[in-house]
């Protein structure tokens, strides 16, 4: 969906997009594609379209590439945050940590808040609200921490990456549930005046990230995508919609169909709040570990 994404957001006159990918040569051929697409010649044909390269999988590499855009990018009016993961099989991360976890929430944790002040200062620029918008699911609700809490003498980190509590089915809803949680906690940093924090649930879209899937699961997810499924256009459109378009009112919020939703109800618990603080403390400590200037939003 990112690149349909930016697509869109190309139709609608952003000047210049920037996406991120895993490969250089993937990059250029994404690009090459974009200038090529007749809604973008017709609409936006001196739009600037750039690939910067990004693996989620490496904080190294997310390092690089938010220092990347603050060498290169002078004025940052979204940044969303889409790439992630769906892995039924326990894996670490280039980084450490369990790979769905680092892919989907770390590493998107430690590039917002490097650009954070780009955004900020873009703001102050336009006297308008910038976005900052996480890509996040309804399957939140189907976390596993009311069933396997996080033990006192553990931390919520070292709990994501024990291999014993791992369950392949629910992983991607942790990491989402984490997601809403990462909102949350960021948006109580940062006015809505300045920088709207948000994330949404795109649906159900007929995509190809079911391509990690086991094999045994595949042809049921491709069925049921087929019956269910949004196209990638109108999935990619609320993306479009929570990052460009969504108001002040959404700010800290959870999306679907473009609309305000309460998300996960665990994490207005007490248990809830208790793991969404330890959540982003250890989060921050972990990625100050690789710029520690990032320890002011402890």
């Amino acid at each position: 969906m990112g690149y349909e994404a930016a697509r869109q957001l190309l139709v609608l006159h952003a000047s210049r997009v920037i996406i991120a990918v895993r490969s250089a040569v993937k990059g250029e051929e994404a690009v090459a594609s974009l200038k090529l697409d007749p809604e973008v010649k017709k609409h936006n044909p001196t739009a600037i379209i750039e690939a910067f390269v990004l693996d989620l999988d490496d904080y190294n590499s997310g390092l690089s590439f938010a220092q990347r855009v603050k060498r290169e990018v002078k004025e940052l009016d979204i940044l969303l945050c889409n790439g992630g993961v769906n892995i039924m099989k326990y894996q670490k991360s280039v980084a450490g940590h369990e790979r769905v976890m680092q892919v989907n929430c770390y590493t998107h944790v430690l590039i917002a808040l490097e650009l954070l002040p780009l955004l900020q200062a873009t703001s102050k620029l336009r006297n308008a609200p910038t976005h900052l918008t996480f890509v996040g699911s309804a399957t939140q609700t189907m976390h596993t921490l009311a069933k396997k809490p996080v033990a006192a003498s553990e931390t919520v980190l070292s709990h994501f990456d024990d291999q014993n509590i791992y369950s392949g089915l629910t992983r991607y809803s942790d990491s989402k549930l984490a997601v809403n949680a990462y909102v949350r906690r960021l948006s109580a940093l940062v006015s809505p005046s300045e920088v709207i924090v948000n994330n949404l649930c795109p649906g159900l879209v007929a995509t190809g990230f079911d391509k990690q899937l086991p094999a045994w699961l595949k042809p049921l997810m491709f069925v049921y995508r087929k019956i269910a499924a949004r196209d990638v256009h109108e999935g990619s459109r609320t993306l479009v919609y929570a990052s460009a378009v969504a108001d002040a009112t959404t700010h800290g919020k959870f999306l679907q169909s473009n609309k305000i939703d309460p998300g996960a109800p665990f994490l207005d618990q007490p248990a809830g709040k208790t793991f969404t603080d330890k959540l982003w403390a250890e989060t921050v400590a972990d990625i100050a570990r690789f710029d520690e200037n990032l320890k002011v939003y402890a």
